[in-house]
């Protein structure tokens, strides 16, 4: 599974031709869960409440590149990696 970014510890990944809604996968300390690309919020799984709200801002201000990520996912193209929370 392609890692779009990596900050704070939080990895992001999203799959190829993955089930709708159009999601990403997230995982911090063994905490793993699917987040909603339009909303941000977690679908699946569990995050730490502080992880949940850091990915969840991250969601809204990259949600373009996060959509433009997920149509290439449905067309098993090669992802764009996004600039992390912590600008690196």
């Amino acid at each position: 599974m392609p890692t779009l970014s990596i900050f704070f510890g939080i990895i992001v990944r999203m799959w190829h031709d993955d089930h709708p809604p159009p999601h990403i996968h997230v995982e911090y300390q063994g905490f793993e869960a699917l987040v909603k690309i339009a909303t941000g919020e977690v679908s699946e799984g569990e995050l730490p409440r502080k992880v949940a709200a850091i990915v969840k801002e991250w969601c809204l201000v990259h949600q373009d590149e996060l959509q433009d990520n997920w149509q290439r996912a449905q067309r098993f193209e090669p992802l764009d990696r996004i600039q992390g929370a912590d600008r690196d």
